[in-house]
């Protein structure tokens, strides 16, 4: 293949532009918030599990405080009952068996109200936990917030710099001939630098030197011969630093 010299020049920026988006690629990839995003959020994960925990507790003590408020007043009402029947005039085994229940229901009562005034304290314990979880999932959530944007912040930037290189990229390969180009292409597709300016005996692309046989023959070769690495297969660019 042939090509003016000038022409395989070109190659060196369209080379350049490609490095370059590859650079930015990279860095979309690597942004340090990816990785904070993440731990952010299993952050946020372990605050709401532990909400429903002190949630669920609160809940279950709730109920429980609500349970021995009805017994309690279950057994105020009993008594009342027991004081209506004994002020209306009960024979005198009535009385004697109401005050006897009179009594029983004054522990009964006596018990629960205990019993209620402990778990009270726990469900105000467990309350205090509620609302210290509910903070730390609202700080947990700020947090992740705050680095989700500015990863947005950050991938906004790169992305308009991509576009910018893209477009310069477009503009190269125009320029280029179609044989030259699907050469260049052909030989990125494979992974590596598909130019490479020739300095001395080094491949620009893959850094190494040409033995001196190699060289030997990219230096008889024509000057708009398009010749290639031995090593890497790119495009060697031939320039005045190529002697």
């Amino acid at each position: 293949m042939k090509a003016d010299p000038a022409v395989q020049r070109r190659l060196l920026d369209l080379a350049d532009a490609d490095a370059e988006l590859n650079r930015v690629q990279h860095r979309r990839r690597s942004l340090p918030e990816l990785d904070q995003i993440g731990e952010a959020e299993r952050e946020v994960r372990a605050k709401r599990d532990e909400l429903v925990v002190a949630e669920t507790a609160f809940s279950d003590l709730d109920r429980e405080v609500k349970r021995l408020e009805n017994e309690v007043e279950q057994v105020r009402k009993r008594e009342q009952r027991d004081r209506d029947l004994m002020a209306a005039g009960a024979s005198a085994k009535q009385l004697e068996d109401l005050e006897h229940e009179l009594q029983t229901l004054a522990r009964r009562q006596g018990v629960l109200e205990d019993e209620q005034l402990e778990v009270m304290e726990q469900r105000e314990a467990l309350e205090t936990n509620v609302t210290k979880s509910r903070e730390a999932l609202t700080e947990a959530e700020a947090k992740l917030t705050e680095v989700q944007e500015r990863r947005d912040e950050a991938l906004s930037g790169l992305e308009s710099s991509q576009a910018r290189l893209q477009g310069e990229r477009d503009l190269i390969a125009k320029s280029l001939p179609e044989d030259l180009l699907a050469l260049y292409e052909r030989i990125r597709a494979k992974g590596g630098v598909a130019a490479g300016l020739l300095q001395g005996a080094r491949c620009g692309a893959c850094r190494i030197e040409l033995d001196r046989t190699a060289l030997n023959e990219v230096r008889e070769a024509a000057g708009d011969d398009v010749v290639r690495c031995e090593e890497c297969g790119a495009i060697l660019v031939r320039t005045g630093e190529s002697r």
